[in-house]
This record gives C-alpha cells, structure tokens and sequence, in this order.
C-alpha cells in the first residue's frame, strides 16, 4: 500500500439547486484540466427534489408527465453522467468527487485511469460508511450501486453514476439515501431497475438520521479507500 501524500479536499455545500452544484462541477473539472497539480475535492451535498436522466436514460422511465412535475415542484435535467434515471431531494446525501484518476490510479501503478475499479471504489466508500453504522451493505452482481438485504429481497441504497473526461478527471458521483421522501421515488422506474426497490437508512435501521450524520463516516471511508490525507471538512456557500 502506497503511503498516505495526496491531498483531498471535502467542502460541504448544504441543499444546493442541481444545476448551479453542476456548474461547480464544471468549473472544477476545467481548473484541473488546466492546472493538473491542484488538490482533488469532495462536494458533498444535498439536492432539492430533483430528478436527472444519464446518458442511457429512458425518458419514460419518469413515470409523470412534464407539467406535473412541475406541479409537483420537481427539476427534470438531463446530464453527461452514466446510467439512466435517479432521485436526488432533501435527506439524500450526494457526493460529486472530483478527482484526477491519473493520478490516484498512476500512484499504485496503473497505466490510465479505471473507470470500472473507480466504480468498485465508490461502492467500496459507501459499503465502508455502513458498516460503521451496523449495516452490511453489498454490491449486487450486474448492477452498479450499493444494496442492502431486507424482507423483500435486495433493495438499492446508494446509486452511483460517474463521468470521467479525456484527462481523467471525474465528475458526478454517488447518492446514499439517508432519510429522504421515499414517495417520490415512486415517480421514476429508480436507475431503470424494476425488479428491485430502492430504500434509505432511516427505514432499514427504523430510526432517524440527518445527512450530516453521514458526512464522517463517508469522509473517513475515502480516505481509506482512495488513501489521501484529508484536512478537516470545510463549507463551501455557492454565490448567490
């Protein structure tokens, strides 16, 4: 194991707007596309009701039409991430890595970024966050993400849908469901999946959590994970 001498910043941003959280996002990537030695970052986050298609999303996998969406006071984007259809909204905790895998994956000896090992990392984050709470979350053979065994079967409890650009550095993220409206889940066939359900932590544990209880947990879990030294978490206010 490689010792710990990359830097990863974390900013907690608080409920953010989607589109201006992925402005951020952009703005980020092009700085360290330009500059290549800048420290990578962690936005972590929460989304007002918000749904996103990704690149292979199938418009009816949103089960409402526009106008009602509207109505029901939901944003509808579609975005350069991979994957299909997914929710983001109030006591979902969302983290936008935005890291150069050339160099986290070039330090331990891999020619060119994975995007597929980066994938088992984040599910390998959040699997880690879990445990500290008495959860075994697991990953599900065909499916990218994190789940949990429940009375029903597997359900998801973090969806994970990533972009990674020409020079290896990510964007987008994963979505762990802490304690957020679980009807609203109900609108959309969740990632394109319709032989499993979704659930959040609340309901497994049946207890209540705030994302905020999860922010140290998953910081710790990355750091492990992608082993980089962390300094203490900040908070980052969008302007506006």
């Amino acid at each position: 194991m490689m010792e710990k001498s990359l830097m990863l910043q974390v900013e907690w941003i608080g409920q953010t707007q989607y589109m201006a959280a992925w402005n951020l996002q952009k703005k980020l990537v092009a700085e360290r596309a330009a500059n290549p030695e800048l420290p990578d970052k962690l936005l972590l986050l929460e989304h007002p009701p918000t749904y996103t298609l990704g690149r292979s999303g199938h418009l009816e996998h949103i089960l409402l039409d526009e106008n009602t969406l509207k109505e029901k006071g939901f944003e509808l984007y579609w975005v350069d991430r991979g994957g299909d259809v997914t929710y983001h909204g109030p006591g979902q905790l969302v983290g936008y890595p935005i890291l150069n895998l050339r160099r986290l994956h070039g330090a331990r000896g891999y020619d060119r970024p994975d995007l597929h090992l980066y994938l088992r990392e984040l599910e390998e984050v959040i699997i880690q966050a879990l445990a500290v709470l008495g959860v075994e979350g697991f990953r599900y053979p065909g499916y990218t993400g994190v789940w949990v065994e429940t009375a029903v079967g597997p359900q998801k409890i973090a969806a994970i849908g990533v972009k990674v650009n020409s020079r290896g550095i990510t964007s987008h993220g994963f979505a762990l469901n802490v304690n957020p409206n679980m009807i609203h889940f109900g609108y959309i066939v969740p990632c394109g999946i319709q032989e499993h359900g979704v659930i959040s932590l609340a309901e497994l544990l049946k207890r209540p959590f705030s994302v905020t209880d999860l922010i140290s947990p998953i910081v710790h879990a990355f750091g492990q994970v992608f082993q980089v030294e962390l300094p203490p978490v900040s908070t980052y206010n969008l302007p506006g």
